[in-house]
C-alpha cells in the first residue's frame, strides 16, 4: 500500500476492508479530484476598487450540485487583502430553496488546508458540499452556509496561507456576499466554524469582525484543532512527513505573499522538488499519493534556514498567531487527545489565553481522533452549540 494511503488509513482509523474499498474506488476513479483550474476568473482593478466588500461579480452553478430542497452556487466576490487592497475571492453559498418569512442566520465555513496554489480551491471539487463538516445538520436547521476558498485559491492572486487578517476578511466578506445574493434571505447574524487552517481563520474572524464588518453580528466562533501558536506548531511538526509538506506549502506561500526570495530559504539543488511538493493539493487519496511521491523526492535537508529561528519567518509566525478574542465572545474549541499535527497541549495553552481574555469558552475533547477527522468528529457538537447561540441562549463557559 502506498505510504500516503497508509498514512491516511492510520489517521482515519480505517479497517482492512475499508482500505481495500478505497483502493478499488481509487482504481475506478470514484474518488473526487479537483477540477483543473482553467480560465481563472479575473476582475479588472477599476471594477474591484469601486466595489464594496462583499459585492458579487459572478455566479456559477455549484460543481456536483446540492441535495433536494437546497440551492447552491459558486461565486466570485470582492474582499480585502492584508494591505487593504481590493481582491476577488471565490467561494460557495448554499441555502434553503423554499422562501422564508424571516431573515436566515448564516454559518461561515472555513476549510482546512487543501493546498496553496489556485487549483486547490475547494469550490473546484466535484463535491464541495461533502467537504463542509456538519452540512446535513446545518441545512436541516435552515441556515445559509457560506464557504470561502480564501484569497488566491481559485483566482490569480497568491494564497496567503495562515495569514490571519486575509483569512478573516475573506470569511467576513463571504457573509456580506450571502446578503447580496438574491433569494438567500441572509441576515446579519452569523457564526464562523472552521477546522485546522480554517480554525485559525475562524479565530481571526472573531478578532477582526467588529472592526472590519461592524454591521454584522457574530454570535460565536467554533474551531476544531485550530492552528494557534505557529512557531510551536512548526517546531513540533517539521520532522514529520505531514509537517514537511506543510512547511513546504507555507514557505512557497509566504515567499510569494511577503516577497521573500525562495533562494534565501531553500537549497538550490532542492528547489524543483520543493516547488512540486509545495504545489500539491491534498483533497483526495489520489492527491495524497502524489504528495507522498513528491515528499520522498525532496531532500530532508531542503531548507537553508530554520523557519522558526529565521527572523523574517518568525516575525510572520508571531504576527499570525491568534491572541485573545474580544471579552465575552462565545468560543467552541474541539481538540483530539491523539492529534499528532496540532498538538493538544498547544491548543490547551491557547484556551487558557482565551479564558484570560474573558471569552466564554466551551471545550470538547475528542478521544483518539486523528487531526484529519477532528472537524468531522466534532461537527455535530459544533452545530448544536451554534444553534444554541442563535436561539438566544447564554453560551456555556468551561473557563
Amino acid at each position: 500500500m502506498p505510504r500516503a494511503l497508509h498514512r491516511v488509513a492510520q489517521t482515519n482509523g480505517w479497517t482492512a476492508a475499508s482500505i481495500a474499498t478505497a483502493l478499488l474506488a481509487l482504481m475506478l476513479g470514484l474518488f473526487a479530484t479537483a477540477a483543473a483550474a482553467t480560465g481563472l476568473p479575473n476582475v479588472d482593478q477599476g471594477t474591484l476598487a469601486r466595489a464594496k466588500p462583499g459585492t458579487i461579480f459572478r455566479v456559477w452553478p455549484l460543481e456536483g450540485g446540492v441535495r433536494p430542497g437546497v440551492k447552491g452556487y459558486r461565486i466570485l466576490y470582492r474582499s480585502t487583502g492584508k494591505n487593504g487592497e481590493a481582491v476577488a475571492v471565490t467561494g460557495a453559498i448554499i441555502f434553503p430553496a423554499e422562501p422564508s418569512g424571516k431573515k436566515r442566520n448564516v454559518v461561515a465555513w472555513a476549510h482546512p488546508t487543501t493546498g496553496v496554489v489556485s487549483k486547490c480551491a475547494p469550490t473546484l471539487l466535484p463535491d464541495l458540499s461533502g467537504t463542509i463538516q456538519g452540512i446535513d445538520r446545518l441545512t436541516e436547521q435552515g441556515y445559509v452556509i457560506v464557504a470561502t476558498d480564501y484569497i488566491g485559491l481559485g483566482t490569480r492572486d497568491a494564497h496567503p496561507y495562515l495569514v490571519g487578517v486575509s483569512a478573516a476578511h475573506a470569511v467576513l466578506d463571504s457573509v456580506r456576499a450571502a446578503q447580496n445574493l438574491r433569494d438567500t434571505q441572509a441576515g446579519h447574524r452569523f457564526a464562523v466554524w472552521g477546522h485546522s487552517q480554517g480554525g485559525h481563520a475562524a479565530l481571526f474572524t472573531g478578532i477582526h469582525a467588529k472592526g472590519y464588518a461592524p454591521e454584522l453580528e457574530l454570535v460565536g466562533v467554533a474551531a476544531a484543532a485550530p492552528a494557534t501558536d505557529l512557531a510551536a506548531l512548526f517546531s513540533a511538526d517539521r520532522d514529520s512527513a505531514s509537517g514537511r509538506s506543510l512547511t513546504s506549502m507555507t514557505v512557497l506561500s509566504w515567499s510569494r505573499v511577503f516577497d521573500l526570495p525562495v533562494s534565501s530559504i531553500v537549497e538550490a539543488a532542492s528547489e524543483p522538488q520543493f516547488e512540486r511538493l509545495a504545489s500539491d493539493c491534498i483533497e483526495s487519496i489520489e492527491q495524497f499519493i502524489k504528495e507522498d511521491q513528491d515528499e520522498k523526492a525532496l531532500s530532508r535537508n531542503f531548507l537553508k534556514v530554520d523557519p522558526v529561528a529565521d527572523p523574517r519567518l518568525n516575525t510572520i509566525m508571531r504576527e499570525n498567531t491568534p491572541g485573545a478574542l474580544p471579552s465575552g465572545t462565545p468560543v467552541f474549541i474541539a481538540q483530539s487527545n491523539a492529534d499528532t499535527l496540532v498538538l493538544p497541549h498547544i491548543t490547551k495553552q491557547y484556551v487558557a489565553t482565551l479564558c484570560q481574555g474573558g471569552a466564554h469558552v466551551s471545550t470538547l475533547t475528542l478521544q483518539g481522533s486523528s487531526h484529519m477527522v477532528s472537524g468531522r468528529d466534532s461537527a455535530y457538537a459544533a452545530v448544536e452549540w451554534m444553534t444554541h447561540l442563535f436561539s438566544g441562549h447564554a453560551p456555556p463557559n468551561h473557563c
